[in-house]
This record gives C-alpha cells, sequence and structure tokens, in this order.
C-alpha cells in the first residue's frame, strides 16, 4: 500500500518555549513524533493550571518549505472558537441591556431582518437559540475568501447573494425543537452586535473582550493588518499545499473570523473561569458565566460546548478554518486549559492525543488513566486481512493500514491511530480504551468488526479491500462509466449542473449540494480498475441502499485521485469518497 514519507523534524528546529534554554522534555518529542506522523507544518500551544499560564510552546514553520519557524507570537485563525469569544462579547451585551437573550432577534436587527416563516410563527428565534445552536437556522460553516476574490458584505452574506459563496442564512426548523449546528446563526448575531453597538465587530470585541481580557496578540480584522498581519502563519490543506496568499478571508468574523495564539486562548479561558467563580467581572458577571456554562441542548452551552458537572465540568470548543485547525479546552472550576492551533486541516486524532498527553502529564482530574497492553507478535498475513475499510456508521468510514509491521487507522492517507495486536484478530488502541475484534465467515474471510468502547459496542460491516490492493478488472459497463463521470463533472462544476444532472440519487443530489466538490472540478480522465458487490452488507449512503463500490482513477487539474463510488442496485450515484490510504 502506499503510505505518504514520514519526515521527523529535528526538535532543535522545532521548539520554543517560554523558558530560556530549555531542554525538550516528553511533551516535546510526543508533539513532534504526532507532526511528523500527519505532516503538521506548525504548531503551537498553551497550557494553564491553577489559573494561570504555566506554558507556551511553539514548533515548526509557519509556511512549508521554509525556514521561518513558529514563534510564540505567531498567529493562526481560530476557526469556530470564534465562536466561544464573540459569545463572551455578546453575553456582555446582553447585561449591558442592549441584547435580550430570549427575545426575538428582529427585535435587534436593523440593518437586516431575518425573514418570517412558517417555523417561527410561533417561536420566534433567539439570541439563547443562537449560541446554543437550537434556532432551528440554516449554513452549518463557511469556507471563507480567497485573498484575491470579491468580498461580499454581511448583508449579502446573510441573504446568500453574489458574491456570496454560501447559501443564505434562513429558518428552516422550529427553534427549540433540535441541536443543529449553524455558524449561520452566528453571522445573525454579529449583525445584531453591530446594530446595537453602532461599532464595527473587530472594534467591539477588541474594546469589550480581547483588551479587557489582554489578548494582545489577538483581532477579528479580516484581513488582518498592520504587524498583526506579518505574524501570520499560512495555512496548509491535508493534502499538504498552501492556501493560495497563504489564508483565507471571512467576513463572517464571529462565526469564523478571530485571529489569535494558544496563550490568547488560554487568557480568554482563564476570563470565563474567574467570571464563573465571581474573581472578575471584565467582561460578564458571575451570574452570566453561569449561564454560559450551564447546558441549553445536548451538551451545548451558551457558545462553548460542555462536559461533566461540578468540579469535573469542562467546557470546550473546536476551530477550522481554511487549512487551519483549533481546539481549546477548559476546567470551569479547578484552572485548567490546554489551547492548541496548527497551520493545517487535518482530520486524524493528532491534536486531541496532544491535549491528552497533556492532561496525563500534569495529572489533571479529567486525564485518561488507561494504560496500553502488551502486543503479542502476529503474522504479516494476518495484519493485511484485517487492513482495508469498515462502515463505521452511516456515511462513516474507517479505513485500516498496516505500516512497518504495525496496524493503524488512517486518515486523508497518512497513519493516525495505532492498534495493538491481544491475538490474530482482537486489538486494542494504543492511547484509549477501546477495543476491534475482527469477524470471519466460514471460509475465513474478515466481513465486519465489532468496536468495543467501555459499555458501547456495535459492528461495522468490511466495506472492501485497500485501493492498492485491488486487482485490475475489465471494464463490463462502459455506458455506467460514462453515467458515473457526467454526475462527477456535475460534482465539479456544481450550481445548475447538479440540478440537472441524471444518475444520481435524489438524496445525494440534495446532501451534496450546489458547491464545487474541488477533487473532480477539471476532471480529464476517468478510468475504471474495479467493481465489488456489497449488496448484503446492508450499507447505506444518503438515503439509498448501496448494492456496488466500483473503484476509478480520476485525472483532474493535472491529479490523480482514487475515487470509490458506491451505487444502488438500479446504478445510481449515491456518493463518492476519495480511497486516501
Amino acid at each position: 500500500m502506499r503510505i505518504a514519507t514520514r519526515v521527523l523534524i529535528p526538535l532543535s528546529a522545532l521548539l520554543l518555549t517560554t523558558g530560556s534554554a530549555n531542554a525538550p522534555d516528553d511533551l516535546d518529542t510526543f508533539v513532534a513524533e504526532q507532526m511528523a506522523m500527519r505532516h503538521i507544518p506548525g504548531l503551537s500551544l498553551a497550557i494553564v493550571e491553577n489559573g494561570k499560564i504555566i506554558a507556551s510552546r511553539a514548533y515548526g514553520v509557519t509556511d512549508r518549505g521554509s525556514n521561518k519557524i513558529v514563534t510564540l507570537n505567531t498567529v493562526f485563525q481560530a476557526g469556530s472558537i470564534s465562536k466561544s469569544v464573540a459569545a463572551f462579547g455578546a453575553l456582555h451585551l446582553v447585561e449591558d441591556g442592549k441584547l435580550s437573550l430570549d427575545t426575538d432577534v428582529n427585535a435587534s436587527l436593523k440593518s437586516w431582518k431575518l425573514p418570517p416563516s412558517e417555523y417561527t410563527s410561533a417561536v420566534p428565534v433567539t439570541l439563547r437559540g443562537i449560541l446554543s445552536h437550537t434556532a432551528g437556522l440554516t449554513v452549518h460553516g463557511f469556507p471563507g475568501y480567497d485573498a484575491d476574490s470579491s468580498m461580499p458584505t454581511l448583508v449579502q452574506v446573510l441573504n446568500g447573494t453574489p458574491p456570496t459563496n454560501t447559501a443564505a442564512i434562513r429558518s428552516d426548523m422550529t427553534p427549540g425543537t433540535k441541536w443543529r449546528y449553524s455558524g449561520g446563526g452566528y453571522t445573525i448575531m454579529q449583525q445584531m452586535m453591530i446594530d446595537v453597538t453602532g461599532r464595527s465587530f473587530p472594534d467591539y470585541m477588541q474594546r469589550t473582550v480581547l483588551g479587557p481580557l489582554e489578548m494582545r496578540q489577538s483581532s477579528y480584522e479580516q484581513p488582518p493588518r498592520g504587524e498583526l498581519a506579518s505574524l501570520t502563519a499560512a495555512g496548509h490543506y491535508r493534502e499538504g499545499g498552501i492556501v493560495h496568499k497563504r489564508w483565507h478571508v471571512y467576513p463572517e468574523m464571529a462565526a469564523a473570523g478571530l485571529w489569535t495564539t494558544p496563550a490568547d486562548l488560554a487568557r480568554f479561558a482563564i476570563g470565563v473561569q474567574q467570571a464563573y467563580a465571581g474573581k472578575s467581572s471584565k467582561v460578564i458577571s458571575q451570574a452570566m458565566a453561569k449561564q454560559m456554562l450551564t447546558e441549553q441542548k445536548d451538551n451545548d452551552g451558551l457558545g462553548v460546548f460542555l462536559e461533566g458537572t461540578g468540579k469535573n465540568l469542562w467546557f470546550s470548543h473546536n476551530g477550522r478554518d481554511e487549512g487551519f485547525d483549533a481546539l481549546l479546552n477548559a476546567a470551569a472550576e479547578t484552572g485548567q486549559a490546554v489551547a492548541i492551533m496548527i497551520n493545517a486541516n487535518d482530520n486524524s486524532g493528532a491534536v486531541s492525543r496532544i491535549a491528552a498527553f497533556v492532561a496525563k502529564k500534569y495529572h489533571w482530574p479529567n486525564a485518561s488513566t488507561y494504560v496500553a497492553p502488551t502486543a503479542v507478535a502476529v503474522p504479516a498475513s494476518r495484519l493485511a486481512e484485517v487492513s482495508g475499510r469498515y462502515e463505521m456508521a452511516n456515511n462513516q468510514m474507517a479505513t485500516l493500514v498496516v505500516l512497518n509491521g504495525r496496524l493503524y487507522g488512517a486518515s486523508d492517507g497518512l497513519p493516525d491511530e495505532e492498534y495493538i495486536p491481544l491475538s490474530n484478530d482482537t486489538f486494542a488502541a494504543a492511547g484509549r480504551d477501546v477495543r476491534l475484534t475482527f469477524n470471519r465467515d466460514a471460509s475465513g474471510a474478515v466481513i465486519s468488526v465489532t468496536r468495543t468502547q467501555g459499555a458501547n459496542t456495535r459492528t461495522a460491516p468490511r466495506i472492501g479491500p485497500l485501493f492498492a490492493s485491488l486487482t485490475q478488472q475489465s471494464n463490463e459497463d462502459v455506458a455506467l462509466t460514462g453515467r458515473i463521470e457526467s454526475v462527477l463533472r456535475a460534482l465539479g462544476q456544481g450550481g445548475s449542473a447538479m440540478v440537472n444532472v441524471q444518475g444520481i440519487t435524489d438524496g445525494a443530489r440534495k446532501d451534496f449540494g450546489r458547491d464545487p466538490w474541488p477533487p473532480a472540478t477539471g476532471l480529464s480522465k476517468l478510468s475504471f480498475v474495479a467493481a465489488q458487490d456489497i449488496s448484503a452488507r446492508g450499507i447505506e449512503r444518503h438515503g439509498s441502499k448501496v448494492a456496488r463500490i466500483l473503484y476509478y482513477r480520476m485525472t483532474a487539474n493535472g491529479k490523480e485521485t482514487r475515487l470509490m463510488v458506491h451505487l444502488t442496485a438500479d446504478g445510481l450515484v449515491t456518493d463518492v469518497d476519495t480511497a486516501d490510504e
């Protein structure tokens, strides 16, 4: 199988710390290993203990291929952690009497109004619903804009009019009935905050939140200005390329527009902790902080996700912008926090593993006590038999690969979590209490895997082998390949092409939406590799049962991508996956 080459950057090139001439420790070594395994160019983190920042560290480079190292002053895009910080500012306005948590948002909106709908006739959209993702609003997230693109106004974003690249933000569900993530809601909140303060959003947030919390390396300015612009890291895609002009611009500032450092995110966490404890009211009062960290629905507070209760209550948020990922975890009462930011989009568990390592290193109350078991010897042939793809849940495919005689989960074509063999068909995760037991049919072929975590067990059917192990077959239905190519071209074009193309299920057409799918943009060649009957495995994608998978090599814009095309029994495309290994 093809695994991308792993390059370990020497620790001397990776590490900067707050201390002078600090020798690398076990955390530095672990971070370097995770960065090398996942090809992460740069990473920065901050650790809070007893309500104080005790460590800030920076690793790697700001731009892949350069020698410009990440420093403690390097700023990253925070992605959706922007929502948590923006929520702090909105709650300040609630306490000032300029906003209300529980009245119709249209009472505060002046420059734009949320259009009425059948869903809001009896129950209005409120700020509480926006902050807790229960307002029934559309638009999950935002891709941002290329630095050379025309930028929409905020009202254009709200209405989904050109040059906006996302749909109109509307109500399509009765508020309060269901939790559903909506960056669109936070964009409405941004307009509310502008309208009631008469200030630009970056200026209001600087005066009310960033300044009082001493977040000196932070700004909602889009694009960043002055000295801050010179301190930015460049964003990197999961396949390694640098985002054009180094980063995207986000007019949706409250939802995704914060530039910051891990240390400044740590200062935000401390600000929440101090308000919650009644030690500080720089931004909000203790009573409002208690509301912020009270569950509204499905472990969501007001601007943050929640886990645990009492002394074990933690608040968190993760974030992703184009080329950037981030994570913030913080204890509400006991004064711990960790903030991690990377200049890459990484779909693995690397950032979470680093956070877990920090918790264990500092003996935090939420630290895992898991100890990895001792491996037993397993023949290479048995490892090869269990590698492949498994449908862990509807439209959630897991890939297992073998590298240097060891079994790993894989994401984005790179190794991720390691699984340690306990027997020929039973494996344990290296870093958490997860067991995989592979099930075979009478012939000895692996047909499924049973995953056990604590008291939870589920069995996932095996979709098929890795792409690299497929044997080239003859294409017995050239016409079908032609129809699939038409669907792929429509995916690459988006817009009306997706509305009019034939050969796709209604569920896939609806779920794919009208935004172009980048891997298929500029498709020039589609080469059939193999077909597989999986009709007996009970796999469903986008509302339709999958009968077959066809494997292809697709060339688009000069780049080859390996594809898995999921077909119904009547030959309609109901899903497409890239086959990274």
